[in-house]
């Protein structure tokens, strides 16, 4: 995967259901940021499902996919929540919630048909999803005087660089998004522009 891009959804999947012997399993994904998110997505979850006998889900979070769970709720270890992971990895996503609502039906699966059922659910959950392409970005502030702004504004149409937020007064403020990998270029060309100022942004 290219360094500076990941892979996410923007909205709720659709409802995806998987059926066996007897027992029904239902997929959501969901687009999250934080585990904050996560846990309000699971509490609804569970209010619309309130007689279901598992939630089992499975989660990653940041642009660089550095944090993830899996938790089985109930089921044999790895028999739930792994699989579920699994598919978020197949699928290469990150920033998403997939939860899976089993109802009982009677018949044990067998760990095997577990894994198989909570794996093939997750895949329909995410396969409802409208999966999008994202690039990492990277922020810096600009600060020029009125007078500069002609040469800023030719670096940032050449560069076609997106300006998230502007002060103008005498002096002028800028806060820009630059693709990460523009971003050491982005960076030398205002900063050898006479009287203008860059630093980077903590985001």
């Amino acid at each position: 995967m290219d360094k500076d891009v990941y892979k996410t959804i923007d909205k709720a999947s659709t409802e995806a259901l998987f059926k066996d012997r007897g027992s029904k399993f239902y997929g959501y994904a969901f687009p999250v940021t934080n585990e904050e998110e996560i846990k309000e997505n699971i509490e609804f979850l569970k209010k619309q499902h309130y007689n279901a006998r598992h939630w089992c889900y499975a989660w990653q979070l940041g642009m660089k996919y550095e944090k993830y769970r899996a938790n089985d709720d109930g089921e044999p270890t790895n028999s739930a929540g792994t699989p579920i992971y699994g598919q978020l990895q197949a699928f290469e996503v990150t920033n998403i919630l997939v939860v899976v609502v089993r109802y009982f039906g009677g018949t044990k699966l067998g760990v095997g048909g577990l894994i198989q059922a909570y794996k093939t659910t997750a895949k329909f959950a995410l396969e409802n999803s409208e999966i999008i392409q994202k690039t990492i970005n990277e922020k810096f502030i600009l600060q020029f005087n009125y007078s500069e702004m002609n040469k800023v504004m030719r670096i940032v149409k050449e560069e076609q660089i997106s300006i998230i937020n502007q002060k103008l007064d005498l002096n002028c403020m800028y806060t820009i998004s630059v693709r990460k990998k523009e971003a050491d270029k982005v960076f030398k060309l205002f900063n050898e522009t006479y009287k203008v100022l860059i630093k980077k942004k903590d985001n």
